[in-house]
């Protein structure tokens, strides 16, 4: 089942819960099958890699792993947590998110 997201590639995000709690970062991928979304630098694990042609000695490398949505929050322009409203643009006709707390447009 899909579930519905307020967060898109490309934002910032503060996580509010869990390990990470209270950390920022960019969103690399979202996931609305599975709830999740990669943040960068946030949530890190250890991952044992084999030998291979890139790694030729191979080793622990440092990756990071899915937080669920409901974890992150949107920070608007003032990077503040806020949520996430649509509204129609009366120029363009296009709906655009917008910040709930100073209303300012989510990019």
């Amino acid at each position: 089942m899909k579930i519905k997201t307020h967060i898109k590639k490309g934002d910032m995000v503060k996580v509010i819960a869990g390990n990470s709690r209270g950390q920022q970062g960019k969103v690399l991928r979202v996931s609305p099958m599975k709830g999740t979304a990669i943040v960068e630098g946030i949530n890190l694990v250890s991952k044992h890699t084999k030998p291979n042609a890139k790694k030729p000695q191979g080793g622990i490398i440092k990756k990071e792993a899915p937080v669920h949505i409901s974890n992150l929050m949107v920070l608007d322009a003032s990077s503040k947590p806020t949520r996430t409203g649509r509204k129609m643009d009366t120029k363009t006709n296009k709906l655009i998110r917008y910040s709930k707390k100073s209303g300012e447009v989510i990019k």
